[in-house]
C-alpha cells in the first residue's frame, strides 16, 4: 500500500458503519489522484484502487474522507460521517466504462476484507456510490462484479426471484430513498443487483429480485 496523504480531511462524527465503492470517472488513475488530493476540489477518499492491484491510502479510516456527498441509506443521510470510501481506477461513463480487470478486483477484495476485519459494517451497508444517490451517480456501474464480492462475504447478491411485490416498499427496506424519481432508484438497483436490465422499469424481473434482496436483508 502507498500512502498519498490528501488534505481533504477532517474528524469523523459517527461510528463507521458504512462501505461505499466508486470508480473514479477520470480519464487517469493519476487525474483521479490528483483531484482527490486537490485542495480546491474538497473531494477525497480513502483509498484508490489502481487496475493493476495498486493500493494508495489518501485517509486514514478513523478520519472522514469527503466521498459521499449527498446522500441515504437504510434512513441515515451525509454518510460520510460514518463510512469508508474507496475509488476504483475506471474511466467510467463519460470517458470509456470498462471492465475492472482481475488484478484490480482482487485487490479491492482483499481490501475490503481487511476494511470489514476493523469495523462491524453489515453486509447490507456494503452499497455502490449509485445506491446512495442514485439521482447523481452511476459508479462504480453495472460492469462491477458485486457477486464475486458477496461470495467473498463483502456485501449481499442473490440470484434468486421471489414473489414480486410492492417494489418501492421492497427498495425503501433495502435501503434506497425512494422520495427521488423511480426511474433513477430502480435503475440503482438494476446496476448493483440486475446489471442485465437497465431499463429503469419496474418491470416483473426487477421486482421479483428486490423481492427476494428484501428477504436476504430482512433475515440479516
Amino acid at each position: 500500500m502507498i500512502l498519498l496523504p490528501s488534505p481533504n480531511v477532517d474528524e469523523r462524527d459517527a461510528a463507521v458503519e458504512f462501505l461505499v465503492l466508486h470508480y473514479t470517472g477520470m480519464p487517469t488513475a493519476q487525474s483521479a489522484i490528483d483531484l482527490l488530493r486537490s485542495p480546491e476540489a474538497k473531494v477525497s477518499s480513502h483509498y484508490v484502487v489502481d487496475e493493476d492491484g495498486t493500493v494508495y491510502c489518501l485517509v486514514p479510516e478513523e478520519k472522514r474522507a469527503w466521498h459521499a456527498g449527498i446522500s441515504y441509506w437504510r434512513g441515515q443521510r451525509l454518510l460520510n460521517g460514518a463510512s469508508v470510501g474507496i475509488e476504483i481506477v475506471n474511466p467510467g461513463h463519460e470517458w470509456g466504462y470498462r471492465l475492472f480487470p482481475d488484478a484490480q478486483m482482487d485487490a479491492v477484495l482483499e481490501l475490503c476484507l481487511g476494511i470489514l476485519s476493523r469495523h462491524p459494517i453489515p453486509a447490507r451497508n456494503v452499497v455502490a456510490h449509485s445506491d446512495i444517490a442514485p439521482n447523481r451517480k452511476q459508479d462504480p456501474g453495472e460492469l462491477f462484479d458485486w457477486k464475486r464480492l458477496a461470495e467473498a462475504g463483502i456485501g449481499m447478491w442473490t440470484d434468486e426471484f421471489g414473489v414480486p411485490g410492492d417494489l418501492p416498499a421492497d427498495l425503501a427496506a433495502i435501503g434506497y430513498d425512494v422520495s427521488l424519481p423511480e426511474r433513477d432508484v430502480i435503475t440503482a438497483f438494476q446496476r448493483h443487483f440486475l446489471p442485465q436490465n437497465l431499463s429503469g422499469v419496474a418491470d416483473a424481473p426487477t421486482s421479483a429480485r428486490a423481492a427476494a434482496l428484501r428477504a436476504l436483508v430482512d433475515r440479516a
